[in-house]
């Protein structure tokens, strides 16, 4: 099996012995050993005047939703004051970038049209980028909206659809010299619903297939290969019982080649779990996040950015 990144990987199916004796034992720690290479060798991403260089710690994207309808209930709204009170207080918390976002994913949120999300972005961006020095990360699927908060000064594409809605992006990416963040989706993926007709050779296999895709596309348009990162999109295109196998398997995601980053914060499957309110997802967040880590994320997209910092300082601390 060889992968975009041009690796040839043996599949290992565990058994009493190998062909040649060799003890099941052995070709374990083998694979653990290769799966620990690759995350050795992901090298280092430029984004704005920072350099990403994983696995040398857990980064930290706070969120910053410029919406009314937020699944989180923190949207600011086109309040600019307060879009840059939240991004200088998460600055200050420990955020090593912020993400900003124009559209809601929830699932029963209005969809808007490019010009509406430009009316609700640009101002906050730019007022917020006078106001912090770390990079900015435009969560659009729409090419027209990523051109535009790249001109006011955003550092980052972040796609929740994985270059497989728009590959536009990709070309933007490249044309602009910017990272770009791969998330996986399907149509319908914000529903919150199992979805089994999306993963006809299982949850993992599908989520790396599309994401691998993605990354295709990608480096077809000219993006290097170390200005991709990737989402297995937690709470996209998965039910409860997918989103906790998917976070149990995170690790499986590093044979892509390509830091993972993870978005779980204060998302509908903790609440299931927990049997809580939006607003009371703290402690399972938490939980996540570090799983998360230990799992092989480099990057984590929070709500809560001083209490997931610390989180991730002290995940780092046990497995870094």
């Amino acid at each position: 099996m060889t992968d975009v990144s041009g690796n040839n990987w043996c599949a290992l199916k565990p058994g009493p012995t190998a062909t040649d004796g060799t003890p099941t034992t052995t070709i374990l720690r083998y694979a653990s050993t290769m799966t620990s290479a690759i995350t050795a060798n992901l090298g280092v991403t430029r984004c704005g005047n920072t350099t990403f260089v994983w696995g040398s710690r857990t980064y930290v994207m706070g969120i910053l939703n410029l919406t009314h309808d937020s699944f989180s209930g923190d949207g600011v709204g086109t309040a600019v004051d307060a879009a840059v009170a939240q991004a200088v207080q998460m600055v200050a918390e420990g955020a090593d970038i912020l993400d900003l976002g124009g559209e809601s994913s929830r699932p029963d949120s209005a969809p808007v049209d490019a010009a509406e999300e430009l009316q609700r972005v640009l101002p906050a961006l730019r007022a917020v980028r006078a106001a912090v020095s770390v990079p900015i990360s435009i969560d659009t699927w729409k090419p027209a909206v990523a051109e535009a908060a790249l001109d006011a000064g955003a550092n980052l594409i972040n796609d929740q659809w994985g270059l497989l809605r728009e590959p536009a992006l990709a070309r933007l990416a490249a044309q602009r010299g910017v990272p770009i963040v791969l998330m996986h989706n399907l149509p319908g993926g914000a529903t919150g619903r199992p979805n089994t007709e999306g993963y006809p050779d299982g949850l993992l296999p599908g989520i790396i297939a599309r994401l691998r895709a993605g990354c295709q596309v990608a480096l077809d348009a000219g993006v290097p290969w170390e200005q991709i990162i990737v989402d297995p999109g937690i709470g996209f295109a998965k039910g409860l019982e997918q989103n906790l196998e998917t976070l149990r398997h995170l690790d499986e995601l590093k044979v892509i080649g390509r830091p993972i980053l993870l978005g779980t914060s204060r998302k509908g499957f903790i609440g299931r779990v927990l049997g809580l309110p939006v607003d009371q997802r703290v402690e399972g967040t938490a939980a996540t996040i570090a799983i998360g880590i230990a799992k092989g994320a480099g990057m984590v997209r929070v709500h809560d950015v001083k209490a997931m910092a610390r989180v991730a300082r002290m995940a780092d601390a046990l497995v870094r």
